[in-house]
């Protein structure tokens, strides 16, 4: 279900957010990340993710991500856990001074062919593949994403 923007501008203001980060991984061992045209991350390199939504199961958020953000959707099963992660921005997507932005995200970790071709979405004004460590040292990367190579 869709909120209105104050509603949510409230939710974001008052509580934290569950998300589903995903770190795409093709047999070559790079990572894929996307150059984030949304706050908060805005200008960033990232991961694919998004939020969990009320009353939706793991599952299916990440059915529902994987799909939305890389054109694919892909199995859960196949996932792995890469363990709870806590992102706090000093932005928010209204772009609305004063207002923080806490994720607490579970990172998961999925493998895909080395031919797999994620397609764009609106929250990515491009897609690229990385290695894990220029993923963890090139400092266009944002630092909650560059703390995932670490767990590769």
């Amino acid at each position: 279900m869709q909120l209105d923007r104050d509603t949510w501008l409230t939710i974001v203001r008052h509580a934290p957010l569950i998300s589903i980060d995903l770190v795409v991984t093709r047999p070559d061992s790079r990572v894929l990340l996307g150059l984030r045209e949304n706050e908060p991350a805005c200008d960033t390199w990232f991961v694919p993710g998004g939020r969990i939504l009320k009353n939706e199961r793991l599952a299916d958020a990440f059915a529902r991500l994987t799909r939305g953000e890389l054109g694919h959707q892909l199995p859960y099963r196949e996932a792995t856990l890469l363990g709870a992660f806590e992102h706090l921005y000093d932005t928010n997507f209204a772009r609305q001074p004063g207002i923080t932005t806490h994720y607490v995200v579970l990172a998961h970790r999925v493998n895909v062919a080395a031919d797999f071709a994620p397609e764009g979405d609106a929250q990515h004004r491009e897609l690229r593949w990385w290695t894990a460590a220029d993923m963890g040292s090139d400092p266009r990367v944002h630092p909650n994403t560059r703390a995932y190579a670490a767990c590769l």
